[in-house]
């Protein structure tokens, strides 16, 4: 299969013949052998199996394969959400002491993890902003820099990463390069095709498409040489926790993503749900048909936010005014830029309220990029366990309105957008 069209429907499992046409649920901790010799091989990865879906379940595998594919990885680890992926993603690689350079506008959750909670183990984050340059950025890197971070799309601030950038960055310094690619998918923008070498995601979000299932990935690109690499002494180096494994010298090109199975899953256990990953995967089925109409409905939504007279800026890469322009132009396919728009409302907190409250067909909820049209004012929400700086950091500011444009009609979804933003100058 060629086509990412065809990948979303059909990749990820393969039916013999007389099995069930859909991806089973199996709905079980355990799995039975007929000798101990057989449950012996599968824990020293002698042989593919499952014994204990903590490490690994059939159904969760399909959707694993199914994401991996998208991506054009070589392996994928499903986790119980995008911050237990995110997570565990940079505890595979990352001890006290380590450090990770992260562009500055990130979703607030992960700001929140790398500001807070990695630093109370060890783990600095070095913030840079996503225009600095090359330069600028190489400043902050040592020889205890284990990560490069950055989202394809920003959330909220919607800045589009310059993958050349990071990418060459990345390579200079033999620094491995994660990209959170939740708000474009692979069927907008495919990461490791621009050099990243590990693409994460919030499977909650587009994948799933629903708003049912809570979910991560963490999708290995298998394009990252280890063995040739100073910084990375766990990959070279036998893990007596596993029977004296050494990763890039056993498992090939898969190193990052087995050792973050056979280590940190099945030491921390953030597992994905079979049934999360069963309705995930019924959800990955439509994701080609509905980035296109997510795109095209948020497109018209900026496009009537730019000329609206209640507005201050808008921020939305498929506007040819948009900064970001010619990085969707150049990385995204068919100039989608996803279904989410931010924009500033005259009259700051109290008109974003009112705006809100007027709107009928979006709804205020937490949650972004499923088919229905939500709202969030992100200052006094997602983001408000950061400080003045921080919000500042992020590029979030009081007036700040994000829109998670859905697959409803466009016109209704406009004229919805329309009536709120004049309640909000009553």
């Amino acid at each position: 299969m060629k086509d990412i069209d065809t990948k979303c429907v059909q990749s990820g499992y393969a039916p013999a013949n007389g099995e069930a046409r859909l991806l089973p649920i199996y709905q079980s901790t355990t799995y039975k052998y007929d000798t101990p010799e057989e449950m012996g091989d599968l824990f020293d990865l002698k042989k593919d199996g499952y014994f204990y879906t903590r490490l690994a379940n059939p159904t969760v595998a399909g959707l694993e394969n199914r994401i991996a594919a998208l991506d054009g990885g070589v392996g994928a680890v499903g986790c119980a959400s995008g911050m237990a992926a995110s997570t565990l993603a940079v505890l595979n690689v990352c001890h006290a002491g380590d450090n990770i350079v992260s562009s500055a506008t990130i979703y607030g959750g992960t700001y929140n993890l790398f500001s807070t909670t990695l630093p109370k183990v060890g783990i600095e984050t070095r913030f840079v902003e996503p225009f600095d340059k090359a330069e600028d950025i190489e400043k902050v890197i040592d020889e205890n820099t284990k990560v490069l971070f950055c989202e394809t799309i920003a959330n909220p601030a919607m800045y589009v990463a310059d993958f050349e950038k990071w990418a060459k960055i990345a390579k200079k310094h033999g620094i491995l390069l994660f990209v959170d690619n939740t708000l474009a998918t692979p069927v907008i923008c495919r990461p490791i095709e621009h050099g990243a070498n590990v693409v994460i995601y919030s499977t909650t979000k587009y994948m799933d498409g629903h708003g049912a299932a809570l979910g991560g990935m963490v999708v290995d690109g298998g394009n990252f040489d280890f063995a040739a690499s100073d910084r990375y002494k766990d990959f070279v180096t036998p893990d007596e926790s596993y029977h004296g494994m050494v990763y890039a010298r056993d498992c090939g090109k898969a190193a990052f993503s087995v050792k973050l199975r056979v280590q940190y899953m099945r030491d921390i256990g953030a597992q994905m749900a079979p049934m999360n990953a069963f309705l995930t995967f019924l959800g990955v089925d439509t994701l080609h048909l509905r980035m296109p109409r997510h795109s095209e409905n948020a497109l018209k939504v900026a496009q009537l936010l730019e000329q609206s007279p209640y507005v201050e800026w808008v921020k939305y890469g498929g506007l040819e005014s948009d900064v970001n322009y010619p990085l969707v132009q150049k990385y995204f396919d068919k100039g989608m830029a996803s279904g989410m728009v931010t924009f500033g409302i005259k009259g700051g907190r109290e008109a974003a309220s009112k705006f809100q409250k007027a709107l009928r067909l979006f709804k205020i909820v937490t949650h972004i990029a499923d088919a229905r049209s939500c709202v969030l004012h992100p200052a006094s929400t997602t983001h408000r366990q950061l400080s003045d700086s921080d919000l500042a950091s992020c590029g979030i500011s009081d007036n700040l309105i994000r829109l998670s444009v859905g697959i409803e009609s466009a016109a209704d979804i406009v004229e919805d957008v329309k009536n709120a933003l004049e309640a909000s100058a009553k």
